[in-house]
């Protein structure tokens, strides 16, 4: 059985279909099953899990998390509650049911200072509230996963932190639904040209996932995204491109380059926020989608298209 929590957000409900489609046995839960409450989890876990899981059969993924990065500087708590506590109270309860575990977590655990793609091995340093929890988060995972805490990885499940950026799919609120609405309702929009990174589609990522559950790869942190690297700006125009040329724009609008400064935000937002996936190519032997290929398919799609306001 397959648990995936958070399931009814934008990762979470793309993963389900993703793992039901492939014939796999999968229970979601959203808020119905409170991950601040390590009881609950026990409880729950302990009806839909038989015991004695190894590699490809019992999993618990994780794709629940408070991801307002702004509101986060104002209720550090409730951060802290879904992204760390959260995130531990769930590794504690994939080890207590015999059961693999992976984990969603982002690239805000760095500083975005670097000037080459982030390996899984550099130092973190995150820079607000969100990115801290999250890094916490990822700490409480690895305790449970301790050997010297007498935890799954000396019973040899397998457990996977999985950092990603820039996420956008066909359910929730993204930049690509934002920017079509807005290209079709104004003349102009400004874009910042100063932050960098890949967009990753989560049908993407939910692919790997997949792939991962069966793999056998070593246990540890790896890296998601789309191939290539873009800023904000950049990857608004090829939305503005491949939404005028579907009729999915219809409205003329100008897409001008500005500076971080010109928007100022409560959280800092990283500068440079491009992740290397050379260790999960390596782990799985297949290559990854470029960022402009998967963003094509995206706006091809039937989810994009059956949208209501889609074109208005």
């Amino acid at each position: 059985m397959i648990w995936v929590v958070g399931s009814r957000g934008m990762l979470g409900s793309t993963l389900v279909r993703k793992i039901e489609a492939e014939g796999l046995p999968c229970t979601g839960t959203d808020r119905e099953v409170d991950i601040t409450d390590p009881a609950a989890l026990k409880e729950y876990a302990a009806g839909i899990f038989s015991g004695g899981a190894d590699r490809g059969g019992d999993w618990i993924i994780n794709c629940a998390a408070y991801t307002a990065v702004d509101k986060a500087e104002d209720e550090p708590e409730a951060a802290a509650a879904l992204n760390a506590a959260g995130a531990g109270n769930l590794a504690a309860a994939a080890v207590g049911s015999g059961a693999g575990f992976i984990h969603i977590s982002t690239d805000y655990v760095f500083d975005g200072r670097g000037k080459t793609p982030y390996k899984e091995t550099d130092r973190v340093c995150p820079s607000g509230v969100y990115g801290k929890t999250k890094l916490e988060g990822e700490e409480l995972v690895l305790q449970a996963f301790s050997r010297h805490n007498g935890g799954a990885d000396a019973k040899g499940l397998p457990w996977y932190i999985i950092r990603t950026a820039w996420l956008y799919g066909p359910r929730g609120k993204n930049f690509v639904y934002t920017m079509v609405d807005l290209m079709n309702s104004r003349p102009e929009i400004k874009v910042v040209n100063d932050q960098w990174g890949t967009p990753t589609f989560s049908v993407d990522l939910a692919r790997y996932i997949v792939m991962l559950l069966s793999s056998g790869a070593e246990s540890g942190v790896y890296h998601y995204s789309g191939e290539g690297e873009t800023t904000w700006f950049d990857f608004a125009c090829e939305i503005y491109r491949i939404g005028r040329g579907k009729g999915l724009i219809t409205n003329e609008c100008r897409v001008s380059p500005c500076a971080t400064e010109e928007y100022p935000v409560k959280a800092v937002r990283p500068a440079y926020s491009v992740l290397s996936k050379a260790k999960l190519k390596r782990a799985l032997g297949v290559p990854l989608p470029d960022w402009k290929e998967s963003l094509l398919a995206f706006m091809s799609g039937p989810d994009f298209k059956n949208r209501p306001d889609c074109g208005k």
